[in-house]
């Protein structure tokens, strides 16, 4: 019987190396399903709950004077000005995507707008100042589905005489400043104070 000479083996170093390499490998993959098993749900979380932010709401104050001549343009480039509003009530809002009060009230202005825009009833939200593409990121992720305005040149703050960000001016439908106020609101006190406006 002829005696066969066992199978070459496979060198150990390289054959060690490759087995090295793929266990690293294997290793960082699972490190990283991991990581985004734990963070994914936490940033879905934070980006679906920016509403869930705890302050406390501006208490609005009566007033009576006109509001003011206003016209820029709206964010898809169109000129506007509050004389198209005439005969509405609209809620105006001067904000600013990188100041945290105004963001923290966008949901409750939102919820607001949402439940009672057919009530001849409008929010404007005037952005003070800032790029086309960074506000109209912040629109997309705050869902704002009202009118918002670009103000490169702060002209609403100049109009309405106030420079502290966010203030308000609700106006009503004979174009008379009714209610305002500076830092951000709660839906229920927008409820309280607005509303009986829309119901006169």
């Amino acid at each position: 019987m002829t005696a066969h000479p066992p199978p070459k083996q496979k060198s150990g170093t390289s054959y060690n190396r490759r087995v090295l390499a793929l266990s690293l490998s294997g290793a960082g993959l699972l490190i990283i399903a991991v990581a985004a098993f734990i963070l994914l749900p936490r940033l879905t979380a934070a980006q679906n709950n920016i509403e869930e932010i705890d302050y406390q709401s501006a208490t609005p104050i009566e007033v009576d004077y006109p509001a003011p001549e206003l016209s820029l343009n709206s964010l898809d480039g169109n000129p506007v000005s509050l004389k198209d509003y005439k005969g509405q009530v609209i809620l105006v809002n001067n904000w600013a995507f990188w100041c945290p009060p105004c963001r923290a009230e966008l949901p409750a202005l939102e919820k607001y707008y949402q439940d009672h825009n057919s009530q001849n009833f409008a929010v404007i939200a005037i952005e003070a100042g800032d790029e086309f593409e960074d506000v109209n990121y912040h629109v997309n992720l705050y869902e704002m589905t009202y009118p918002v305005w670009l103000d490169p040149y702060e002209k609403s703050l100049r109009a309405f005489g106030n420079y502290n960000l966010p203030n308000s001016y609700v106006i009503d439908a004979q174009g008379q400043v009714r209610l305002t106020w500076i830092g951000p609101i709660t839906l229920e006190t927008l409820e309280m104070y607005i509303t009986p406006l829309l119901e006169q």
